[in-house]
């Protein structure tokens, strides 16, 4: 008797660890219960039970993945209010094999582009959450700028070097001048009865790397400037790459030293504390870890085939228009490109996290500078393409100048709104300039 107890007892523990009653094993009361019901459907018509309660399983999981789907897709294309531009993608596909006008295949280019370069910036940002701030903050800047290395290898692949050029030069103006300034704007204005700070150190840092790409920059066009090459036409190349091997190992020093040496370096003393209680309650994680990553990806590939036709109409809406490349090259393309680091700055100024904001709007410029154009320059190279550092002097004075003038901006470590109105308004000076700049022959100096 004891041993059919004993055996009686094994059945039982067996019905417990069914597929169906896994499901809802989080309920102690019904858990109990469930096994004497299988024990007894088993006894009697066991051929029956089992294919019914598998099935009933399987139509149990397909429906919870089916909705998991479908909560995932709207999060990601149906609940921010900006996904209202995503058809205007597909249109411009549609306009550019059917009427073959430039002019409306790049503006709804453009728009669509727009949302999608904000959900990237959603989908990076709930991945951060399972990596860590740090390795967040480089994973939200990466992807920020996935739209304009796309755009650039396009423009590269098509020996449009100037359009990438201009394009990744105008992406670090309207992120230091513009995104910055909207923010300490925006912020300054909702905390106008307080000063607010953020860690002087990192901005230190961001501006001595900035520094560091404009002398990467500066060199190439005052040695083509000044005719003082020693092999002509071949030495502003050669040490266009030479340079941009040197600035990646730089910003591969700045990333080691940013993820391992000084983990805790860009991390305020006295608003620590206050952030790690708050993040709960702003922040609220809504996708799993691949579904943010099978996201990023599906994003990107999109990107990258809406930037083929928008690399296509430029020229061509550059005539129509009676507008400069350099114009749509330098004020137009990165505005729709930093969408996404746009609204984040405005949105963590609002929120008093002057430190993100900094990391989202300068972290960005830095690593264009130091990443995407010595890579774009290292690609172009691997191509045969003569993509190089000499950015004309226009561009590479507006640069310099930019650089400095954000550098005294940040010296002090505080921010207010009239900081934020001074750098919407020297974009302003900036684009303009370029509205009435023509981009010199290739010949001309």
């Amino acid at each position: 008797m004891g041993s059919v107890s004993a055996e009686d007892k094994m059945d039982t523990d067996f019905d417990e660890e069914t597929p169906f009653s896994s499901t809802s094993s989080t309920s102690s009361a019904p858990s109990k219960q469930q096994p004497h019901t299988f024990h007894f459907d088993s006894s009697s018509s066991s051929s029956v039970t089992l294919p019914k309660s598998s099935s009933s399983t399987t139509s149990f999981f397909n429906h919870s993945r089916t909705r998991r789907i479908s909560r995932s897709i709207y999060l990601v294309l149906i609940k921010a209010k900006i996904n209202i531009l995503l058809p205007f993608g597909p249109l411009a596909i549609f306009l550019h094999y059917f009427t073959g006008k430039h002019v409306w295949v790049f503006f709804f280019a453009l728009l669509g582009i727009a949302p999608l370069a904000e959900r990237l910036g959603y989908a990076t940002e709930q991945l951060a959450f399972y990596t860590g701030p740090t390795v967040g903050g480089l994973l939200n800047a990466t992807f920020g700028n996935a739209t304009e290395m796309i755009i650039s290898i396009y423009a590269l692949k098509s020996d449009m070097i100037r359009v990438v050029q201009q394009s990744l030069l105008g992406s670090i103006l309207s992120n230091m001048l513009l995104v910055l300034g909207c923010a300490f704007f925006t912020g300054g204005i909702v905390h106008y009865k307080k000063v607010q700070v953020f860690n002087k150190a990192a901005a230190v840092v961001n501006s001595g790397l900035l520094l560091m790409a404009v002398m990467g920059i500066l060199f190439p066009a005052v040695l083509h400037f000044t005719h003082s090459e020693v092999h002509l036409g071949k030495s502003v190349l050669s040490l266009s790459r030479f340079s941009s091997c040197i600035m990646l190992v730089a910003y591969a020093s700045y990333l080691f030293f940013q993820l391992r040496s000084q983990q805790n370096f860009y991390s305020p003393v006295d608003q620590e504390v206050d952030t790690c209680e708050n993040s709960d309650e702003e922040e609220e994680l809504e996708l799993t870890k691949w579904e943010a990553i099978i996201w990023l990806g599906i994003l990107t590939v999109w990107v990258s085939v809406l930037s083929g036709y928008l690399v296509d109409a430029i020229e061509g809406a550059s005539e129509s228009l009676n507008m400069s490349v350099a114009f749509i090259s330098v004020i137009l393309l990165p505005i729709v490109g930093n969408a996404a680091e746009h609204a984040s700055a405005i949105m963590f100024a609002v929120k008093d996290k002057l430190d993100i904001t900094i990391g989202v709007a300068i972290g960005s410029s830095t690593q264009i500078s130091m990443f995407v154009i010595p890579f774009c320059v290292v690609v172009g190279w691997c191509m045969g393409k003569d993509m190089d550092l000499n950015f004309q002097l226009f561009e590479t004075a507006t640069l310099f100048i930019t650089v400095l003038v954000v550098a005294f901006m940040m010296q002090e470590g505080t921010s207010n709104y009239f900081k934020g109105l001074m750098l919407i308004l020297c974009y302003l000076i900036v684009a303009a300039s370029f509205f009435v700049h023509v981009d010199p022959k290739s010949g001309d100096d």
